[in-house]
């Protein structure tokens, strides 16, 4: 027995509750299981119960075994002063409170279902998703739409906690803030920690004053990843270079010691591309954040972040080797992993911060009008018959997948209960 599992089954009462005898012999009525404490203290709050005639209302503590009482030291601690009911699997000593008394005890060990206890095994051993072999369907389309509802909820939530972390650090200015996670996301997971270094290295006062010269805010972004070293051939990166000293030493710029990674990646996602595509974008728009958070959908946002990196990157993925003409477009995969991982956060950080219902709302209907992410997660799923039509969707099953089915948090989990119960 999970004594987690033991909590599950009083919260919710799945257990037979004909004839209820304490271990002591007297009659046990449950009026009210109390509330589910995740804290400090007893399991249950606010319980209540009668013992024969008389009504007691107070705490409710949950255990394997009686003697769990003991190892806790639960007796020495005031916040059990008051429990009035002492719920175990199996009872094998006497347990008496601060004061001496003798604690009421309910042993549940012959009133629980096997077919319930046999599903959690089930559940508890399964790799991947523990619930895989049984019908997702029991749960319903109005209790999966619920359901999913309250993981992006949690998932916002704690994303959007991060999100205020760098606002504190960059002290309370949003696009500063901003800027970091966009740069860090142009990154991605291989270069996110370097373009996140450049971006805290150049901070948008400086950039603002060169957005009209794409070849100083190159300069400036290139330069900072420690892509203009060494020798150059061409023109064009030897002026890079010139400018980059000049700007470095005229701003005093901090070094940046993080390498840029080209290895096992797709030439379009070089570093160099990608932060092209990124002064590209600085160029083109000012006072990023506060235009992102006026707009109405996401449609207007793809068209903001419709970027082209300058005319040298049409022959070139790396500095000096020349390629076949194509213009570096930043292509609709990467607007929509920016909507997804930055803009929604940050948007939804900042109705959190302002207590301002209407802005976190919009972060999630443009997930809602945003294409799913398409991983091996979200394929997972879509195998099981549960399919990502929208990022709202897909966010919700990576939540779902890390958060609950990697943990084994199956009686925390809507599916998990349902199948449970049912």
């Amino acid at each position: 027995m999970n004594e987690k599992l033991l909590q599950f089954i009083w919260q919710f009462q799945y257990f037979n509750r004909d004839r209820l005898l304490l271990e002591s012999g007297e009659q046990l009525s449950i009026i009210k299981p109390g509330i589910h404490n995740t804290h400090q203290g007893p399991d249950f709050a606010d319980g209540y119960i009668k013992i024969d005639a008389i009504k007691l209302a107070g705490n409710i503590e949950i255990h394997k075994l009686s003697s769990h009482w003991l190892q806790h030291k639960h007796s020495l601690n005031k916040q059990y002063d008051n429990v009035i009911l002492h719920v175990v699997w199996q009872n094998d000593v006497d347990i008496k409170d601060i004061y001496g008394h003798s604690i009421p005890v309910l042993v549940l060990q012959n009133r629980v279902s096997k077919l319930m206890l046999d599903k959690f095994e089930v559940l508890s051993v399964s790799n991947g998703i523990p619930c895989h072999n049984h019908s997702f369907a029991t749960l319903g389309e109005l209790g999966w739409l619920v359901w999913k509802e309250r993981l992006l909820a949690e998932r916002l939530e704690r994303k959007a906690e991060q999100v205020l972390h760098f606002f504190k650090l960059s002290n309370n200015n949003w696009e500063e803030t901003f800027w970091w996670l966009l740069a860090a996301n142009f990154g991605m997971k291989v270069n996110g920690e370097l373009f996140e270094a450049v971006a805290r290295t150049v901070p948008v006062s400086i950039l603002s004053k060169h957005k009209h010269q794409i070849n100083q805010l190159e300069a400036l972004l290139m330069g900072q990843a420690n892509l203009l070293e060494g020798e150059m051939e061409e023109a064009y990166p030897k002026m890079l270079q010139r400018e980059y000293l000049f700007l470095k030493k005229k701003y005093g710029l901090a070094s940046v010691t993080i390498q840029p990674n080209f290895l096992r990646m797709r030439p379009a996602n070089f570093p160099t591309i990608r932060l092209a595509q990124l002064a590209m974008l600085v160029q083109q728009s000012s006072h990023l954040f506060s235009k992102i958070k006026e707009l109405k959908n996401s449609s207007d946002l793809a068209a903001l972040f419709s970027v082209v990196a300058n005319d040298y990157w049409h022959y070139h993925y790396k500095f000096d080797f020349v390629s076949d003409y194509q213009p570096k477009l930043l292509g609709k995969d990467s607007i929509n992993n920016i909507i997804i991982n930055t803009i929604v956060p940050v948007l939804f950080a900042y109705g959190m911060y302002n207590k301002n219902e209407d802005y976190k709302e919009k972060a999630i209907q443009w997930l809602s009008e945003t294409k799913p992410e398409v991983n091996h997660l979200t394929k997972l799923w879509n195998d099981f018959g549960i399919k990502a039509s929208t990022a709202f969707d897909s966010q919700s099953l990576i939540e779902l997948t890390n958060n609950y089915c990697n943990k084994r948090r199956c009686l925390d989990c809507a599916v998990g209960n349902k199948i449970l119960k049912g």
